[in-house]
Formats: structure tokens, sequence, C-alpha cells
């Protein structure tokens, strides 16, 4: 049995418009690396660093699974996931 939680999220920039989806067993600190710019590529090009969404799991393969089938799902599936539990797409990051 697994211990640890990990967590699936959906990031957003400030416009809404771009989105990112990961899996990380720490979203605190995850969550911090994007909003102090250490992640390159995608995220730092777009400045996505707003948490909108996220969920809870307790096995990691459960995690993968849920974030690959999220980053399969289009727009406007994320869009209403995010809404569902978050409608002003208000940053989630002082809350965890």
């Amino acid at each position: 049995m697994y211990e640890s939680q990990y967590y699936v999220y959906i990031l957003a920039n400030s416009t809404n418009v771009a989105l990112y989806i990961g899996v990380t067993n720490d979203l605190k600190r995850r969550v911090y690396e994007h909003k102090q710019k250490f992640v390159r590529g995608f995220v730092e090009k777009y400045g996505i660093d707003k948490l909108v969404y996220y969920e809870v799991y307790y096995d990691p393969e459960n995690a993968i699974l849920r974030e690959k089938r999220l980053k399969g799902s289009s727009r406007m599936r994320k869009n209403r996931l995010v809404e569902s539990l978050n409608p002003q797409w208000q940053d989630l990051y002082d809350e965890i």
C-alpha cells in the first residue's frame, strides 16, 4: 500500500488561455517551482503559474493514468473540469 499522496494538477496562465497538466507527489513545492520560473519550456514561455485545479491520489499509477487522460481530453472538457470546482479560475495555491 502507498503512504504518499500524488496530485494531478492543472495550471493556467493569467488569461486562462494556456493550460499545463502535470503530476507530482508534492503539490506545494511543484507549483512554487512554476511560480518561481524554475520550470523551463512551455510553462515558462506562456507564464503558466496559476493553480486552477487538482486531484489527490494515493496510487502513483492511477495519478499518471489520470494525467494522461486529461492531457488527451478536449479543451472544452478541461474547462468544464476546472469550472466544476473553481468557476472563477482563481489561483488555489494559497489553499494547499
